[in-house]
């Protein structure tokens, strides 16, 4: 596993992630929580192209904000 970032916010039903230096995960990507549960996918990879956001489209919208400040893995 490697680490997809932190989310950051969350807009329009979608959990914003900003990702460390110099990595960018794939769009389609499975994303897990620190407990390894499955939160959702990427959706989309925006911003900068040295540190992007990517957008991931939880399974469930309810837990939106209690992804706030937690650290999210690409599996």
């Amino acid at each position: 596993m490697r680490r997809v970032g932190e989310v950051v916010r969350t807009a329009q039903g979608l959990a914003i992630v900003r990702c460390p230096e110099g990595d960018s995960p794939e769009i389609g990507t499975m994303v897990v929580d620190e407990n390894l549960s499955e939160i959702g996918r990427i959706v989309d990879v925006f911003g900068p192209v040295s540190r992007p956001y990517v957008a991931v489209t939880p399974d469930e919208r309810a837990m939106l904000p209690k992804l706030l400040g937690g650290k999210l893995y690409a599996r």
